[in-house]
């Protein structure tokens, strides 16, 4: 029988990696949480006019690439990105009624029917969050600059920080408008793809890879010339803002990005070009200030941002520890199992993680086992130990080996992996605990 194999784009993490995932998902909750954001949960199938309304009928993603599908009569979509949801829940829950500003971040899993390549995938994770309530342009700056010292925590090397503006509705109206007379004469030079979207969604070609794109707009007007003063001075603000904040960044006047429900703000952070080559895009968002109300709720201000989690481990310098466990129990003898079970369970009520060996395999054989596991200790009970009420307490980090009563062998063992803890093992902990 052929084995079963993962759908492609639809990648397994096995735990020898999974020690780098907890350490990026625990930097960025310690990260969200210092900034006042709490965590939500979505479902991971919405509606599907969720993100039609929300995202916009032709973008890519709803175009192309959402997993939809009908059941009993309900058309269905597996979520491409955390925004609708988290915005469909703000509404739904009435939280414009109950704070003035929400501040929500969230982790999970999402689902694109792309052609997979290195750092997408069609089952991706994704970092995010979303801030209602405040119009900016002080806390846009604020989540930029966060979202470089999280960066900056995780040893990306490289980050770059690119900042743009969408304007008002009316002024992306304007400068829509102007695109599509200046795309129309050259329409027939375009790829096929932005030939299509010249009038259905022209701001696309302006961020299109295709060389012949790329010529075609070398010319193309700027959005900027296009924003009311309102808009300029919000943009105006922002710059301020991240020039005091110290954050190094570039205007981009071209940046626009695949979703139609962004409003002014705009931003992309770039980083580890070397290793994810010219889509080193590792984050990216933008205000969204009338989604909120497009999709039933009041008129609310809002800005939020998606990094891709995959693209994060392949960026950062990140190492994890390949310390599974502190310590073995290793039962040497079946007449010590019984007791060495009743050991380990004290020892994880004190906060020890650890592994008993209840194979019935010889000592040499625990300790290979213990060496493989990363154990720093070994605490050996056998037929003597047991009548002399002592453990063999076997130090792997300090190459020592002592024989001592039990209860203070317990608190020794304790106190030593305590000790270790403070001064710098990284040990894998539940990667979300810091964030709530």
């Amino acid at each position: 029988m052929t084995p079963l194999q993962a759908v492609k784009g639809m990648n397994d993490v096995l735990p020898e990696e999974i020690g780098r995932w907890h350490h990026v998902e625990r930097a960025f909750a310690r990260t969200m949480s210092l900034h006042g954001f709490r965590e939500v949960r979505t479902p991971s199938i919405e509606a599907t006019g969720l993100f039609e309304r929300a995202i916009g009928n032709t973008t890519d993603v709803v175009e192309k690439e959402m997993y939809s599908f009908e059941h009993r009569g309900e058309a269905l979509t597996l979520r491409p990105e955390g925004t609708a949801g988290a915005v469909r829940a703000y509404v739904e829950h009435g939280l414009h009624a109950k704070e003035p500003v929400t501040r929500w971040w969230y982790a999970g899993a999402m689902f694109r029917a792309e052609r997979p390549q290195r750092g997408r995938y069609r089952q991706f994770h994704q970092l995010g969050a979303e801030l209602f309530g405040d119009p900016g342009p002080a806390c846009d700056a604020e989540m930029i600059d966060m979202l470089v010292g999280f960066l900056r925590e995780l040893a990306v090397p490289g980050v770059e920080v690119f900042v743009n503006t969408l304007g008002s509705p009316s002024s992306r109206l304007a400068y829509r408008d102007a695109l599509v007379r200046y795309l129309e004469p050259r329409v027939l030079s375009l790829s096929p793809e932005s030939q299509r979207r010249t009038h259905t969604n022209p701001l696309r070609v302006i961020d299109s890879k295709d060389e012949r794109d790329q010529l075609a707009v070398a010319d193309a007007p700027i959005l900027l010339d296009f924003i009311n003063d309102d808009d300029r001075e919000h943009f105006r603000k922002l710059r301020h803002e991240l020039d005091a904040l110290g954050t190094p960044y570039s205007v981009d006047p071209r940046l626009v990005r695949g979703l139609d429900y962004y409003t002014r703000t705009l931003f992309e952070i770039k980083g580890a070009p070397e290793k994810l080559g010219a889509g080193s895009t590792l984050l990216g968002g933008g205000r969204y200030d009338v989604l909120v109300a497009e999709l039933g709720g009041p008129q609310v201000p809002a800005i939020g941002f998606a990094a891709g989690l995959e693209r994060l481990l392949i960026a950062s310098a990140i190492e994890a520890t390949a310390r599974v466990v502190d310590a073995l129990v290793a039962p040497v003898g079946p007449e010590a199992l019984t007791a060495g079970l009743v050991l380990a369970r004290e020892l994880r009520a004190r906060g020890v993680r650890c592994e008993i060996d209840t194979r019935g395999s010889t000592l040499k054989s625990q300790l290979r086992r213990a060496n493989a596991l990363g154990a720093r200790m070994v605490l050996i009970i056998g037929t003597s130990e047991l009548a002399d009420g002592v453990l063999q307490v076997k130090d792997l980090d300090g190459h020592t080996q002592e024989r001592m009563p039990r209860d203070e062998a317990l608190r020794i063992v304790v106190d030593r992996l305590a000790l270790a803890s403070r001064v710098g093992d990284a040990r894998p902990i539940d990667p979300l605990r810091d964030g709530k």
